[in-house]
């Protein structure tokens, strides 16, 4: 069998893609704490950490948050303050939240996650791409996960494209579907997510190392580069929301459990300007951290704290 290229000239064979992939894979495969692992609650935590956040920060909060809640009742029976102090500095705090309400809802239907991808989807905070991941990671069945490395790996080789957002999963996923193996389908995709995080890398892709460099149809146009597209997302600015927000959680988590600051103490140390007149912008950003489950806050006596 092989893959049929869309509009792109001859197909190549399935088995001679896996095979380079694969093969490199066992010499430069990169050696992480969640690999090899088959825990459904240890493979979650590594999932939702991972989402928009680069591997080298994850690793040590990885192994201190399973340290404090090594299993699914141990993070459930946990304040969502207490979650939310181990999850710093990781931001995207929301994922913490997320995390401890499917903990909570495994403890309450029997303490095991289902293994159905389709159940998955419907779990509280698990989206397409994490019930995939954890069907192939976990369960070890045959789906397909397509993450950032494994879209930009595919959508080079496959289509041509040098740049490869979630749009053009659509054209993507049947090939990508094609080359799953129904051996170890889980190793596949560490497989291309290692190639992407390593050696198809969104800048400067180093495609003399790359084991699909004679078969990539996109290397005429990125192997000396790939110019930022316009409007790629940046750092977080300062004096943004997302700043502040993070200012915000940080200093609630320097409280003691269950202690809460008056918001005319929190302004000033958020902002050194900060003025009386602007206390309707942080009750604002107070009142979106509640909505997003992120912080209680006293509208009447004027305070704040984590849940």
């Amino acid at each position: 069998m092989a893959v049929p290229y869309i509009d792109q000239g001859p197909a190549l064979p399935i088995g001679g893609i896996r095979g380079a992939v694969l093969k490199w894979y066992a010499g430069h495969g990169r050696d992480l704490p969640w690999r090899g692992v088959r825990d459904p609650y240890a493979i979650a935590v590594s999932e939702v950490m991972l989402q928009q956040t680069q591997v080298e920060r994850v690793e040590p909060k990885y192994r201190e948050f399973l340290a404090r809640f090594p299993t699914w009742e141990a993070l459930a029976s946990a304040g969502l303050g207490q979650v939310l102090r181990v999850w710093a500095p990781l931001g995207y705090n929301g994922r913490a939240v997320r995390l401890h309400q499917l903990a909570q809802w495994v403890v309450a239907h029997g303490g095991r996650l289902p293994s159905d991808e389709h159940a998955l989807r419907a779990l509280p905070g698990v989206g397409t791409y994490t019930a995939s991941a954890l069907a192939a990671f976990a369960f070890g069945h045959l789906t397909t996960v397509i993450d950032t490395n494994v879209r930009r790996v595919l959508a080079r080789a496959l289509l041509g494209e040098p740049y490869a957002s979630p749009a053009i999963d659509r054209r993507l996923r049947p090939l990508a579907r094609d080359l799953v193996p129904t051996e170890a389908p889980g190793q596949w995709h560490e497989a291309l997510m290692d190639l992407g995080a390593t050696v198809c890398t969104t800048r400067r892709p180093a495609c003399s190392a790359c084991p699909l460099t004679d078969v990539c149809l996109a290397r005429p146009i990125v192997m000396d580069g790939v110019p930022p597209r316009r409007g790629t997302p940046g750092e977080v600015f300062r004096g943004s929301r997302r700043y502040y927000r993070g200012r915000f959680l940080a200093e609630l988590r320097g409280l003691p459990d269950g202690e809460v600051l008056p918001l005319d103490d929190l302004g000033p140390r958020l902002r050194p300007d900060y003025k009386p007149g602007q206390a309707p912008w942080l009750r604002d950003l107070a009142r979106r951290l509640v909505a997003d489950g992120l912080v209680r806050y006293d509208g009447e006596a004027e305070t704040v704290g984590l849940p």
